[in-house]
This record gives structure tokens, C-alpha cells and sequence, in this order.
């Protein structure tokens, strides 16, 4: 479906990638191509190497074998260039407990040496809906509220490339309905996203392409279109674990 995309065009590029904690592979080779600007969902059971695969992309895991190319830049000679052009929201939000929501934000902004960081700052938090709550720490603040100081956090700096994995996990209906409205609102300009999630319906509503991994393999990828919500939850059955 992506074989024949040109270099240049590609935002993420992985070749015969495999990661081993000791004698357990959680990745057995996975070979992935995902255009710039393109929106990709990763569905998976728990144990496929979902996590593992978006940790290797976000620089936070060594892959054990293979290469994996970020804009064209293989992540392990400029992991520190890498990470100043992607970003991650995951369970863990990577904010400061005992600081605001605007200092988390205003921290990350000087990290990342956002231009015209008060402007920013004040965009991303009526983005996310938190003008009200801007000036309280984040510790006093509910999980699903954090998710989206987190969400806010990873594309102040506007990343080329936004990994998202499984964020709608451990929050209320309530939570889970604004996170996914904003997942929504990502879909438009060029930012590539690259979601995994158990949630087959609500992943299926933001993606381009989705993808199956079992067992740390790629068993299947389609495009959105060519697929409905009913076939997909008996292709998903088919090709995991759920299905034998």
C-alpha cells in the first residue's frame, strides 16, 4: 500500500526492527512506512509491542536490531535532533506535579525554544479548553484534565510527527469524549500521526490507515476507506489472539 512512496515523502520509515527484553522479542521484525502528514492507528491486544513500538520511535527505548528513520534522519545518529521534531502523549503525562499548568507549559516552551512563547502558551491552553484552570497545579487536577495539559504539551513546539499511545486509557466517558474531539481537530494540516489504541470504533473514526500487531508483527494494515466497523471487528478477531 506504501511501497512505492518516495524517500521524501516518507515521515517514518522502519526496516526489520526488533526489540528483546532478555529472552522475551517483543519485536519481530517490523517493516513500516507512513507518509508525511498521513494518520495511522495501531490496533493490538495487550502484549503485541504497541507500547514498545512507539517508545523505540520516541527515542525512549534502543531498538535491539534494524533501523528506523524519523524525516529522513535515522534516530540513532541525532536522537536529540529527533526529539525536537516529534512528540509523545502516553499514560504517563510527563508533567510536573507541583507546578501549574501554565509553568509545565512554560518550561517545555523554553526547552523547546518556542518563538512568541506567551502567544503559544495561551493558544495550546484554549486549544485544550483550560483558561480557567491554568493557574492550578497539576497535581490538584483530575486524569482526564491532565491528559490534556499533556496533549497541550506535546504540540506546543508543533511537532512534525505526534505519537500517541492508547491516550484515552483510565479516563471517564466524559474525559474520553473531549480527548477524542481533540484527537479529531488533529487531522487536519500536515502533522503525521501515529496512534495506537484498543478502542476499534474510536480508532477507526481518526485514522487514515489502520494496522494490526500481533505478537510483535504487522499481520495486517488496510486504508479507512475500504473498511466498515462491522468487517473490521471479524478482521481484527482473524488476525489476533481474540480470534484463536
Amino acid at each position: 500500500m506504501t511501497e512505492n512512496m518516495s524517500a521524501s515523502s516518507r515521515a517514518i520509515e522502519v526496516s526489520g526492527l526488533t526489540k528483546s527484553f532478555g529472552e522475551r522479542l517483543a519485536l519481530r521484525g517490523i517493516d513500516l512506512q507512513i507518509g508525511r502528514g498521513e494518520h495511522v492507528v495501531i490496533f493490538g491486544p495487550n502484549g503485541a509491542g504497541k507500547t514498545t513500538l512507539l517508545k523505540i520511535l520516541a527515542t525512549l527505548l534502543r531498538p535491539s536490531s534494524g533501523h528506523v528513520w524519523l524525516d529522513g534522519i535515522n534516530i540513532r545518529d541525532k536522537p536529540a535532533q529527533i526529539r525536537r521534531q516529534i512528540s509523545l502523549v502516553s499514560h504517563q503525562t510527563f508533567l510536573y506535579d507541583d507546578l501549574t499548568v501554565y509553568e509545565n507549559l512554560k518550561f517545555y516552551a523554553r526547552m523547546y525554544d518556542v518563538p512568541s512563547l506567551e502567544q503559544k502558551i495561551s493558544e495550546v491552553i484554549s486549544w485544550v479548553h483550560l483558561e480557567s484552570r491554568q493557574h492550578e497545579r497539576v497535581s490538584t487536577l483530575s486524569h482526564g484534565l491532565q491528559q490534556r495539559v499533556s496533549i497541550a504539551r506535546a504540540v506546543l513546539h508543533n511537532p512534525s510527527i505526534l505519537l500517541l499511545d492508547e491516550p484515552e486509557v483510565g479516563l471517564d466517558p466524559h474525559a474520553s469524549t473531549v480527548i477524542r474531539d481533540l484527537l479529531g481537530s488533529l487531522n487536519t494540516g500536515s502533522r503525521t500521526v501515529l496512534m495506537t489504541t484498543h478502542n476499534l470504533e474510536r480508532g477507526l473514526d481518526v485514522g487514515d490507515r489502520v494496522i494490526i500487531l500481533d505478537r510483535g508483527k504487522v499481520v495486517y494494515q488496510a486504508l479507512r476507506h475500504e473498511l466498515g466497523k462491522a468487517n473490521f471487528q471479524q478482521i481484527y478477531e482473524q488476525y489476533t489472539d481474540i480470534g484463536k
